[in-house]
């Protein structure tokens, strides 16, 4: 009785226009109040628990460094970079605007942040020498999903928050599958380039390839200081993001000085903007993850599902239809929140790894940012671009069935996610 009021309340909100977090938050609420012993009071001790969570406070930083880092130039020295490195290839600009993708993702953790960094300056690259820009907008679109694959990433931190499972080792799991996505992405160009006969750059000479390493490179030691330090045991994730933050801010106003320092004050706030609209989802979606805690319902389907003699490969079916619903509709982070407190318990009892179903989850994620109606690629890419929605989702669907066959082989071939951090002894 209890989960159905409390499903039926979420999607009712929801069904009247009512913004997400605000129906989670009052589902959680109606149904505590009404049906739960428990007391109102635990509503506002959960609340209070959230801004206090430990790993969450690495969100506001990378959000921030992202932040720097979108500003700062970085994404321009990255493509530039990526263009040095593989703008000779056929079809180069649209494999140079993958790898700055995933070069950006690296540094930032945000989906968003890396559609309009590179999308900014690719799509209108490509499209200037000759690329189609629904082309070029559909690369950039799912590319740009990257941003929550390859390590850091915010909903991987969302993830090991909800499930009390390891910031660093979910990193590492992400990142074979990271660029495994990355390389499939550029494979296929290439195979379209040669058909369509799209155009190649000119091959950079070494010193002009060194020139442009050379003016990225203060941009991709980030990766080194968070991912190198992380592992090394110098500091936390938490610790990293921080470190993050104030290492973006420096490169940005006086290593490349792109930025004054009288912009500095815009740029965090827009990121702090960015956070309380991010921390009202999570509060929200941890205080509705909570009633589905106290009143044991992950503990109540996992004994339902394990009755029902459901094999490993069954659940993984029913949670990625699951979840690919869910991410038309709604907020990565919220879908997390909600979803794995529900899921975790279910896949330990089935022998599932929790690392190799947080990186599934997060696959699915990715495919929610392209989905409509409310994936967020489309309209940051409709914004950088010009487009209209409805092109930009026509654009962007040849490529999702790429990301679909991704999400099954990475679902049934846990080596993929885990042969990293089981090599590495974590």
């Amino acid at each position: 009785m209890t989960i159905l009021f409390l499903f039926l309340a979420l999607f009712l909100l929801m069904f009247i226009g009512v913004p997400v977090a605000i129906s989670l938050g009052l589902a959680g609420s109606v149904t505590i109040i009404l049906l739960s012993p428990d007391s109102v009071r635990s509503l506002a001790i959960k609340m209070f628990e959230t801004s206090e969570h430990y790993t969450l406070l690495a969100i506001p930083f990378f959000l921030l460094a992202g932040s720097f880092m979108t500003t700062g130039g970085v994404a321009r020295r990255l493509i530039d970079f990526a263009n040095a490195t593989v703008g000779h290839i056929r079809g180069g600009l649209a494999i140079g605007a993958v790898l700055a993708c995933m070069l950006f993702a690296a540094l930032s953790g945000s989906r968003p942040a890396t559609v309009a960094a590179v999308g900014s300056i690719a799509i209108a690259g490509m499209v200037r020498s000759g690329y189609p820009q629904a082309f070029a907008a559909g690369i950039v679109t799912n590319a740009g999903t990257l941003g929550i694959l390859i390590p850091p990433s915010v909903v991987m931190v969302v993830y090991a928050a909800a499930t009390e499972t390891s910031v660093g080792t979910l990193f590492m799991a992400g990142v074979v599958p990271g660029t495994l996505l990355g390389l499939v992405l550029m494979v296929a160009i290439y195979i379209i380039a040669v058909k369509k006969n799209l155009p190649a750059l000119p091959r950079a000479s070494f010193r002009q390839w060194l020139s442009a390493a050379r003016k990225a490179v203060w941009g991709l030691l980030l990766m080194v200081i968070i991912l190198g330090g992380i592992y090394s045991g110098m500091f936390t994730p938490t610790e990293a993001a921080a470190v993050a933050a104030v290492y973006s801010a420096f490169i940005a106003l006086f290593v490349y000085k792109d930025m004054r320092i009288t912009e500095a004050p815009k740029v965090i706030l827009e990121s702090a903007k960015l956070t309380i609209m991010l921390m009202f989802i999570i509060a929200n979606a941890m205080l509705f993850a909570h009633v589905l805690t106290t009143e044991q319902i992950p503990q109540q389907i996992t004994a339902i599902v394990l009755e029902a003699g459901l094999q490993p490969w069954m659940f993984l079916l029913v949670v990625n239809i699951v979840l690919l619903i869910a991410g038309a509709f709604m907020e990565p982070s919220a879908i997390i929140l909600i979803l794995a407190p529900i899921l975790f318990p279910i896949a330990v009892q089935l022998g599932i790894d929790p690392i190799h179903l947080g990186i599934i989850m997060v696959v699915n994620m990715e495919i929610g940012l392209i989905t409509p109606p409310v994936g967020l690629n489309l309209f940051v890419t409709s914004a950088v671009t010009g487009m209209s929605l409805a092109d930009v989702i026509k654009a962007a669907m040849p490529w999702l069935m790429i990301l679909l066959g991704f999400l099954v082989l990475i679902t049934y071939v846990p080596s993929i996610s885990m042969g990293l951090p089981n090599l590495l002894g974590m």
